[in-house]
């Protein structure tokens, strides 16, 4: 494949994403019968953020998602689940759905996505050297995580008011019950796994 065609292909495929992710979002909006100010009051984020969102006008950060996911009562995970097709038992590595917040420097891999009748699911995070990913709260309250650091670091780990450092190799688990944050403080990037476990 020529490289022009496969930068095509790649963003086509991004732009159906956001496509499908703006209008999963507007449906929970409308399952709930809450107005854009009554989401916008519940998130935190602005009415015109929310609308641009919905049209697909913008794509969401990983912050942005976050907010929404506790709002609606789901992980990350399983709200992109919702907008791709039936994911199979065998997920193959070229078909793992990947999402990218490049103005955090920050990319996610669903490596094992959520599946009906399963409670866990594993996630492959990428962060760029100072890039950093906070979460206002967890969007199932006792989620519990096994954050494992495959190569680079470290790893900066903040639950709650309690930071953790991670080397390669090292594994953090705990539940979530309230805010929690990702940083990469460099000097080059970071690859790890999560593994959440609904409660």
């Amino acid at each position: 494949m020529r490289d022009d065609v496969a930068v095509t292909a790649v963003s086509a495929a991004t732009d159906s994403i956001d496509s499908r992710l703006a209008a999963r979002l507007a449906a929970l909006r409308a399952e709930r019968g809450w107005s854009l100010d009554e989401l916008a009051g519940r998130s935190g984020v602005s009415r015109s953020t929310l609308s641009r969102l919905e049209r697909a006008e913008i794509s969401p950060t990983a912050a942005l998602l976050g907010r929404l996911c506790s709002v609606y009562g789901r992980t990350m995970s399983r709200l992109l689940m919702e907008v791709e097709e039936e994911p199979p038992g065998l997920v193959r590595a070229a078909r793992q759905a990947v999402w990218r917040d490049a103005g955090a420097g920050f990319a996610r891999r669903s490596v094992s996505p959520p599946h009906a009748g399963l409670r866990g699911e594993v996630i492959e995070g990428v962060l760029e050297p100072g890039a950093e990913v906070p979460y206002e709260g967890p969007p199932l309250p006792g989620l519990e995580h096994h954050v494992w650091v495959l190569e680079g670091g470290p790893l900066s780990v903040r639950v709650g008011d309690e930071e953790h450092l991670l080397d390669p190799g090292d594994c953090l688990r705990f539940r979530l019950w309230g805010p929690s944050r990702y940083h990469c403080p460099g000097p080059g990037s970071v690859r790890y796994a999560v593994v959440v476990v609904l409660p």
